[in-house]
């Protein structure tokens, strides 16, 4: 092998081994929990297996066909979710233009040309012409040798980057199911609510059809009139709150699944949804799970890479140069050996003054590598934080709702117990008002905390990265 040619071998042997600049990556550390403080009946919570995965239709858990429905129109409809998918289309595109990097890059040229030289040009010939053509065609080759894997780490923090993109929809999505189970919540709640009202205004009905009887026998007094008819228009009133708030939680899901307000539409449900059972154990480990713990991450190794992007510029930069092609005056043939002309060879760029700008470049890639693991930090506090809260949530909405089951109950007996006692004439109508009016606020905070029950049910679901149940 011809010396030259050994040179060239020798330099593309140690660009396929070239070394890396970027400084070994390890996860951030930090300190987690054995198990979450909050507990269940069962006890605490405890991690299971690593390995565990989610189904991705958590949803699910709650058994209603309207909801899985509508999380259905959401995957296709919503335009944030389409967004989002575009955005990470788009950081998929820019990491394969980085790929292109590793390659050697080929152009073609043609250049036909009639040029006329002018007749003070230093050195010309007495016998050239002019004017004359000059056609020109050819190849050429570049190729970066990446002795120190500047385009290999720019290539490693693009594919980090793309797959945090990734994550990133996973974290837009995961965001637009839970907005819209939490007001498909709602919307059941308000139902169950105006239920409540409506059974309610029937009874307060038939009080005020009673109370006016008695009036009119002279049995009751005005004043016993007029509160029944105040407690029928105030019952009146709350179902009309009840109405407007339902209007916005609709109108809200509507935006949510990619329909107009103004054609949107749920009908009332009948009956209120079921809890989930929440088990003993975590699924698996929260870091494996949660899509926005995984994006901030992957932007920490991309920030790692960068730096050995920012160390390797201040080594010379090694590359491999050729053309070839040929050039004629406007006759003969390009490829001829007589036309043809070529070269071949190494390219090296070494810096030696910029100002302090490689300097810089390294500091800032340094200082957004830790900005980077302090942000990948406070997403798993963060985390951490949300199943905690939403399990106190729970255990603590569970005690609360067995407490106002009772008091409703004892509300509803203390109902009739006064309007028997007024039909017999043992009590005034106040009495009966204040029983009603304690009965039905009673009903009303119960079915309050079993919605709220069900919305920390939703905000443990997408705290743990989408529910609790193996795939």
């Amino acid at each position: 092998m011809r010396p030259r040619l050994k040179s060239l071998a020798a330099l593309m042997v140690l660009a396929l081994q070239g070394c890396s600049m970027a400084p070994t990556y390890t996860v951030p550390s930090i300190d987690l929990p054995a198990h979450y403080r909050e507990q269940t009946s069962d006890g605490p919570w405890h991690s299971a297996q690593p390995l565990d995965q989610l189904a991705p239709q958590w949803w699910q858990l709650y058994n209603d066909s309207r909801l899985n429905a509508l999380q259905q129109q959401l995957l296709k409809a919503n335009p944030d979710l389409a967004a989002a998918l575009a955005h990470f289309d788009a950081s998929q595109a820019y990491a394969s233009q980085l790929h292109a990097g590793l390659f050697p890059q080929i152009t073609a040229s043609v250049q036909p040309l009639r040029q006329r030289q002018s007749d003070s040009r230093p050195l010309r010939g007495t016998t050239q012409p002019s004017v004359y053509n000059s056609n020109t065609a050819g190849f050429s080759l570049g190729y970066d040798l990446d002795l120190w894997g500047r385009i290999r780490n720019q290539v490693a923090a693009g594919d980090a980057q793309a797959q945090a993109s990734f994550d990133d929809l996973a974290v837009v999505r995961l965001s637009l199911q839970q907005q819209l189970a939490s007001l498909y919540v709602q919307l059941n709640g308000l139902d169950a609510q105006r239920r409540i009202l409506s059974t309610s205004l029937q009874d307060f009905s038939q009080a005020l059809q009673l109370t006016r009887s008695r009036y009119e026998g002279q049995i009751a007094s005005e004043l016993d009139l007029t509160r029944a008819q105040n407690q029928l228009a105030e019952a009146k009133a709350q179902l009309d709150e009840v109405r407007g708030q339902r209007n916005l939680a609709e109108h809200a899901i509507g935006e949510l699944v990619g329909v107009t307000a103004s054609e949107f539409s749920l009908p009332p449900s009948s009956q209120l949804m079921a809890l989930p059972g929440i088990p003993a154990q975590l699924p698996s480990h929260l870091l494996q799970r949660r899509p926005d713990i995984a994006a901030a991450e992957r932007r920490v190794f991309a920030a790692n890479a960068t730096i050995g992007v920012a160390k390797a510029a201040w080594f010379p930069n090694f590359s491999l140069t050729g053309v070839l092609g040929g050039q004629t005056q406007g006759v003969g043939n390009l490829l001829s050996a007589g036309n043809r002309y070529w070269a071949l060879g190494p390219l090296m760029n070494l810096p030696i003054f910029d100002g302090g700008r490689l300097s810089a470049n390294e500091r800032q890639a340094k200082a957004e590598f830790e900005e980077a693991a302090a942000q990948y930090r406070s997403h798993v506090l963060k985390a951490v934080r949300e199943v905690e809260d939403n399990l106190a949530q729970l255990r603590d909405l569970q005690q609360q709702a067995e407490d106002e089951q009772a008091a409703a109950e004892a509300a509803q007996h203390t109902q009739a117990l006064a309007m028997n006692s007024y039909q017999a004439g043992a009590v005034s109508y106040l009495d009966v008002v204040t029983a009603q009016t304690a009965a039905l606020q009673a009903q009303r905070t119960l079915q309050a905390v079993q919605t709220r029950q069900l919305q920390a049910s939703v905000g443990l679901l997408t705290a743990l990265g989408g529910g609790w149940q193996p795939g």
